[in-house]
């Protein structure tokens, strides 16, 4: 019976880093297609999508470090620079989105950005979904927790894929920056969490 909880629990961890894996090999391209949407079209919430898309590799890694056995010190002090890089990256779009909507200036069309965000909250929301139901099954809050951040990485690109769709289709430049304006809420909410939890 203790051979097969072993077993199960050994499978279990087994897609829970090949979960984590998935969405760190997905976050690193996207970094290279993001950059390359994000130049070509000057786009503010492009940028803004694709240093969340490192910061989240980040996030990945300390859970991969804590289905490891990793000791706790090591994780507090991985949590803390994430979330300082949450913190420099909500200073930085509140600056760039503001300035652009005073400027009023209006960033290209992307298709690449609006395929790649389209399939991005796909993949975001099924590997969400996997993390939820594997961190329940292993009892692991880290892995149920990141599954989280994935679901809200998920929505953060819908709600950039919005914002470049309405700006390509109907004109909409300002819907760019305000998208910049969502991913600071999410980043400040971040910061607020990973601290809260520190104390």
């Amino acid at each position: 019976m203790n051979s097969s909880h072993e077993i199960a629990r050994t499978t279990l961890l087994r897609r829970g880093f090949a979960l984590e894996y998935t969405t760190l090999a997905w976050n690193v391209v996207g970094i290279v297609v993001l950059a390359v949407a994000a130049i070509s079209a000057r786009s503010v919430a492009l940028a803004g999508f694709g240093l969340d898309s490192l910061i989240e590799i980040g996030a990945s890694t300390v859970v991969v470090w804590e289905l490891s056995g990793t000791g706790a010190e090591r994780q507090r002090r991985a949590l803390r620079l994430i979330g300082g890089a949450f913190a420099l990256l909500a200073v930085y779009l509140m600056v760039q989105s503001t300035v652009v909507l005073i400027a009023g200036y209006h960033p290209q069309p992307s298709l690449l950005g609006i395929v790649w965000t389209g399939v991005t909250a796909a993949a975001m929301f099924a590997l969400a979904a996997g993390k939820a139901r594997t961190g329940a099954a292993l009892d692991s809050p880290v892995l149920r927790t990141e599954g989280k951040v994935t679901f809200v990485d998920g929505v953060l690109a819908a709600v950039v894929l919005l914002g470049l769709t309405l700006n390509s289709v109907l004109g909409w430049w300002w819907a760019d920056p305000l998208g910049g304006y969502v991913i600071v809420f999410y980043a400040v909410r971040e910061v607020r969490e990973i601290y809260s939890v520190e104390h």
